[in-house]
């Protein structure tokens, strides 16, 4: 299934332009949540800066809750977030010239040293919504004027013992295990995605100190034999995704390549299961281990940059199961799983980016049978999406 590039005049376009709003989605899908720290990253009375989709954000928490403001102060443009300054419960002051603004609501309240200004209570910054839970903080990034929808409708969907006799824990439940990382990627978070949910990819890991150690017959790569192979998945006011459905026969697992001579050397089976899900979250069933999970987000930055959300979660009832799930967190699945073994996924996405970000790669890439669930990800996102971010005032589109 071969598809590339026809040209008309000086301008190449793709033979099909189904996905044709994610291929202008650049800066990210807007009018979604997407994770923003960790909350142990968010001590209170102090203010972190972070970057989602060009939206420069400043998080502050204040007893015990956490808000989120435009993270330029109005007067002269700095970032707030460069220094901590939070002399109340009810404010954030810029650390420059004093302007002080409400938390709640991002009006100016006061300026330190011009306590009587006529500009106090006329201007305003931008605010937005968060969301927290299971030690992770989420804000809800786009148009000012959007209602933001369920938190639950932007994460994957939870997996009831009619998908799976042995369903993992729900990142949102009580007495669930969540620990994680990020980093920035320094490709498009578009490349970070379709890298992750790529059946074809896992060539880069076959020989992965995980899989060796291991023994897993973790294939060279699962080939999609029938459209039914790939389940569109819409909730209604719910989450929107895309599985593959390796538990239906409908996949042929490549084990072995005669004409390279390259084959598979492990021998113990490992069922697992992944799904992408809108904005951009994949769900890998039984990963690292059976019973646990991987939450992946591909949060967008800028044009050329995301920020790789990895997070484990699994049921844990009682303080011993805690304690054994942080054992294997620290010794197994951040270090050989999250680091090591996705290390591979990050340089592999950044290995594209100059070709699809210089070299016209969305219209000159040759897509094979493999790619159906790639594409397949792109109309999911361009049909269920909330809005294509537009770029900040002043930058380049990529």
């Amino acid at each position: 299934m071969a598809v590339s590039a026809r040209q008309v005049g000086s301008k190449s376009l793709s033979p099909t332009r189904e996905y044709e709003p994610y291929l202008e989605a650049v800066w990210g899908l807007k009018n979604h949540w997407y994770p923003a720290a960790f909350s142990h990253e968010l001590p209170d009375r102090q203010v972190k800066g972070v970057m989602i989709a060009g939206h420069e954000i400043a998080l502050r928490r204040a007893k015990g809750k956490v808000y989120a403001l435009a993270d330029r102060c109005a007067h002269r443009g700095v970032r707030m977030s460069k220094k901590s300054m939070c002399f109340t419960d009810e404010h954030l002051t810029c650390w420059y010239h004093g302007f002080t603004y409400g938390l709640d609501d991002g009006v100016l309240k006061t300026i330190l040293a011009s306590p009587d200004d006529a500009q106090i209570g006329k201007i305003k910054i931008r605010t937005y919504p968060t969301f927290e839970k299971n030690g992770m903080i989420w804000v809800f990034v786009g148009d000012e004027d959007y209602k933001p929808a369920p938190i639950e409708a932007d994460l994957p969907m939870r997996i009831t013992s009619e998908r799976d006799p042995n369903p993992i824990a729900y990142l949102l439940d009580d007495h669930t295990f969540v620990r994680g990382i990020h980093q920035t990627g320094n490709s498009n978070w578009r490349l970070a995605v379709e890298n992750a949910f790529d059946p074809g990819h896992i060539l880069i890991h076959y020989d992965n100190p995980l899989i060796v150690a291991t023994d897993r017959k973790l294939a060279l790569g699962w080939q999609p034999t029938a459209p039914e192979a790939i389940e569109v998945i819409d909730v209604p006011d719910g989450p929107k995704g895309i599985m593959n459905r390796y538990d239906t026969g409908l996949y042929n697992y490549i084990m072995e390549n005669q004409v390279t001579g390259m084959k598979v050397y492990g021998k113990q089976d490992h069922y697992l299961r992944t799904s992408m899900w809108v904005p951009g979250v994949i769900l890998v069933e039984h990963w690292p281990i059976t019973h646990f999970a991987q939450y992946e987000w591909f949060v967008p930055v800028d044009d050329t940059h995301h920020e790789y959300w990895e997070v484990i979660v699994g049921r844990c009832n009682t303080e011993e199961e805690y304690r054994e799930a942080e054992f294997k967190y620290i010794n197994f699945f951040e270090p050989l799983g999250l680091r090591d073994f996705n290390g591979n996924d990050l340089f592999a996405r950044e290995a594209m980016q100059d070709f699809y970000a210089e070299m016209d790669g969305w219209n000159r890439e040759e897509l094979c049978k493999l790619d159906s669930v790639v594409v397949g990800w792109r109309k999911l996102a361009t049909r269920y999406n909330r809005g294509i971010q537009e770029p900040p005032t002043g930058a380049r589109r990529a």
